[in-house]
């Protein structure tokens, strides 16, 4: 059988890093605005002089520049290994009612670990979700149903809780939100990077089914954004599922 891998054992392997230097970006983001920062990053124009960009930096602090300019000078700021340019990052995100917190929250966090590369000279890697994560978890959304298509029972719902709490004691996961909602069991969810996520659920949904056998195998699962129950339900139909 082949073995079921973590989030931190595909990092090391490929990245060769070590558990000290993964950071998980804590705050959740949306996935459109982490997918177009990291393409701002990556087609940058290395060109530019770092002391250029340090010197023209208090652009991002004046109303005429426009919105645009100003996601680029943020990018260029984080990649710039410099305190001065995380400074800067810093004094901006702080400013009130700021609409490129987002934005600008990426932007510390990679010129942070651009930093301590250096410091510590060493690489590190920045995971990013669209929800998140804190320390070393990363957060999760989760759905089970049950195999019939009827709402889950007292004594299910009894089980799955009971269940989802022995096993998250065991990898020391936390649970954040547990709602039960007609056929459907939703849960938000923290886990460390070293579980393997596919491990953990499959013991879950098999030690609940030794009870009754009323969890379907399948499941839905993902790190991008809570799914609303209409969402939940096209996935499941799209699928055939339902």
């Amino acid at each position: 059988m082949k073995k079921q891998e973590s989030i931190y054992d595909l990092l090391s392997a490929y990245l060769e890093v070590g558990e000290d230097s993964i950071n998980v970006l804590d705050k959740q983001i949306d996935s459109d605005t982490q997918l177009e920062y990291f393409e701002y990053s990556k087609n940058l124009d290395k060109n530019i002089p770092e002391k250029e960009i340090i010197r023209d930096k208090e652009i991002i602090f004046d109303k005429g520049t426009s919105l645009d300019q100003k996601k680029n000078m943020l990018v260029r700021l984080a990649s710039v290994n410099d305190v001065e340019a995380y400074r800067t990052i810093e004094r901006f995100l702080n400013k009130p009612s700021n609409t490129l917190s987002e934005w600008a929250y990426i932007a510390l966090q990679e010129s942070r670990l651009l930093l301590e590369s250096k410091f510590l000279e060493e690489n590190k890697v920045l995971i990013s979700t669209g929800l998140g994560g804190k320390d070393d978890k990363l957060r999760y959304f989760i759905v089970f149903f049950t195999r019939n298509g009827e709402p889950f029972s007292e004594l299910q719902q009894r089980i799955i809780t009971c269940e989802l709490n022995y096993e998250f004691r065991k990898y020391e996961a936390e649970i954040e939100d547990l709602v039960f909602e007609d056929r459907f069991a939703s849960i938000l969810t923290i886990i460390p990077i070293k579980v393997p996520v596919q491990k953990m659920f499959g013991n879950i949904i098999r030690e609940c089914n030794e009870i009754g056998s009323f969890l379907f195998e399948d499941y839905i699962i993902t790190n991008v954004k809570v799914l609303s129950i209409d969402e939940i339900k096209e996935l499941l139909a799209v699928n055939s599922i339902i």
